[in-house]
């Protein structure tokens, strides 16, 4: 999900299509040096219910609909406005882009409409609640979307992808819906063998050659996507054996087996120094702090959250910096992962993410009463700010450009 997976997927399309356009090389570019997504122009002003002060323009509502469900998970009410905001970039067909300057235009063929976008926005209204409408349109829109194959693509007609066929299923999980063909198949496909060079894992899809790699960004969304669930979860039920190992079955892996496969590849990738590294075409091999995010939160979901507890702390020590500096889907994919594990957000190494995330965007309207009490009483809710280089290197194309699906891994 990294800046995470909406810039993830606008590299992921370009990827499928063969070729870019001026923006997405710019944007893979900037992506690659390790820099935060773009800012707008002195003259740009940005909607009032819109979390972040970068540039929307490739990941609006990806950003967005990350911190809503982000909020909803820990208590808090979003501000009215952010929640109508996200709902009005809907286009008339159910389907949503990355970001629409003017909502109040119709869609036409200018508009680059996405899965990833819709997805992500389809959870954090249902989450938020009274957008069930759109919503359900949304769902509708993205069930005529699925491909022959099971899986989905991040745009119209492109080929299908592990990162774009997980976050709708998670889409479509958050709806209470069921596709109309089954897309596990096609995830266990692409699910490497144990005895292979990064067995367990899940590549994003086939090269031109029919050969699959790799992806740690791809496997969590896979993980997830095998057992049903969206980027809001809590931990699975722990292994009865304890295993943290990948295990070829002697026929075609079952879900259940593509996502232990799955967990125990980043389990792995994880253990010696905590965190995965981004491999960016050209850019120097560096912390990918979005993907690290993003296995932890992949690893809880399937129970195994020992494994996952060294990239945790990992995260607590150092990705702060990373989070100012990339925006609210960052701060969103941490807080997740805390969810996931059953740790505190408000306390996260010390810094109160909740109250961080909430300062990107209009303030919510409430929150828990306990969440309440938290905020008023715990120590440490200031955010660290560290000037240097690197800090956001690694933005992780995980679940993409501001957060979960990174097409520039790929």
């Amino acid at each position: 999900m990294t800046v995470l997976r909406r810039t993830a997927g606008v590299l992921a399309a370009t990827a499928v299509i063969g070729t870019a356009t001026p923006a997405t090389t710019a944007l893979a570019a900037g992506t690659a040096a390790g820099t935060a997504s773009p800012s707008p122009s002195a003259s740009a002003v940005l909607p009032s219910g819109l979390y972040g002060g970068s540039d929307p323009k490739y990941d609006g509502v990806w950003r967005q609909s990350l911190a809503l469900l982000a909020q909803r998970a820990v208590g808090v009410t979003p501000a009215a406005k952010a929640v109508d905001w996200l709902a009005g970039q809907q286009c008339a067909n159910g389907s949503f882009a990355a970001f629409r300057a003017e909502p109040t235009a119709a869609c036409d063929a200018k508009v680059t409409v996405d899965t990833n976008s819709t997805a992500a926005a389809v959870q954090a209204l249902k989450a938020a609640g009274g957008h069930d409408a759109a919503a359900d349109r949304a769902v509708n829109w993205l069930k005529s979307q699925q491909n022959k194959d099971g899986g989905w693509g991040y745009a119209p007609g492109s080929a299908s992808d592990t990162n774009s066929t997980g976050v709708v299923i998670g889409a479509l999980a958050a709806a209470g819906a069921s596709a109309d063909r089954s897309p596990y198949a096609l995830l266990a496909k692409w699910s490497l063998p144990c005895a292979e060079d990064g067995g367990g894992a899940l590549a994003y899809q086939p090269d031109q050659q029919g050969k699959l790699a790799a992806n740690a960004d791809a496997t969590a969304a896979g993980v997830l996507g095998a057992l049903g669930k969206g980027f809001v979860t809590t931990a699975g039920k722990a292994s009865a054996k304890g295993s943290h190992a990948c295990a070829d079955a002697a026929k075609a892996l079952t879900r259940d087996e593509v996502a232990r496969n799955g967990a125990a590849y980043l389990a792995d990738a994880t253990s010696a120094k905590g965190y995965l590294v981004s491999a960016l075409p050209g850019a120097k091999p560096q912390p990918d702090y979005g993907n690290t995010a993003d296995a932890v939160v992949a690893m809880a979901a399937q129970g195994w959250t020992k494994p996952a507890k060294k990239p945790y702390a990992w995260l607590e020590a150092h990705a702060v910096p990373w989070a100012e500096q990339s925006g609210p889907a960052a701060y969103a994919e941490l807080v997740l992962a805390a969810h996931a594990m059953g740790a505190d957000p408000r306390d996260f190494g010390g810094t109160n993410l909740v109250t961080a995330l909430n300062a990107t965007g209009p303030a919510p309207q409430a929150a828990t009463a306990a969440a309440k009490h938290t905020e008023e009483k715990k120590p440490g809710n200031s955010v660290w700010w560290i000037v240097g280089t690197g800090l956001v290197g690694g933005i992780g194309i995980g679940f993409l450009l501001s957060g979960r699906r990174k097409q520039q891994q790929l």
